[in-house]
């Protein structure tokens, strides 16, 4: 089982990096490759079976890997990471929303539907009886 990235496609693809992001890159690589592998296991697939049986999985497993390291990169690691924040005066009141709440990695859906690993199912019920 290969990575489906090196750290030299994450620079191209994303951007150069610090030395210290190309040490937890190198340590993220192996961590989202698995975690790839393990959510086509829980629906019955092989995705390294799939991306030998069909060459443009290759490409898609190394952009979506790119995606999730560079965005667990961007993530901060000394504070909560916000996606919307807002603030009242008059009434005291404070809201806000984590991008991860309790942090660590996520893989988007629209990500694994890139892979073939979701897809919409469609399915009849039956209200009345013939």
């Amino acid at each position: 089982m290969n990575d489906y990235v090196t750290l030299k496609d994450i620079e191209m693809l994303f951007r150069n990096l610090t030395n210290e992001e190309k040490g937890r890159a190198t340590a993220l690589i192996p961590v989202v490759c698995d975690e790839l592998r393990q959510n086509a296991k829980r629906i019955g697939k092989d995705l390294d079976e799939m991306i030998a049986s069909d060459p443009t999985l290759v490409n898609i497993a190394k952009s979506v890997t790119v995606d999730v390291v560079a965005r667990t990169l961007m993530t901060s690691t000394d504070s909560e990471p916000m996606t919307q924040e807002s603030q009242s005066a008059g009434g005291y009141s404070w809201s806000g929303s984590y991008l991860v709440p309790g942090g660590g990695l996520f893989i988007k859906n629209s990500e694994l539907k890139r892979l073939g690993l979701k897809r919409q199912r469609m399915g009849v019920i039956e209200l009345y009886e013939d």
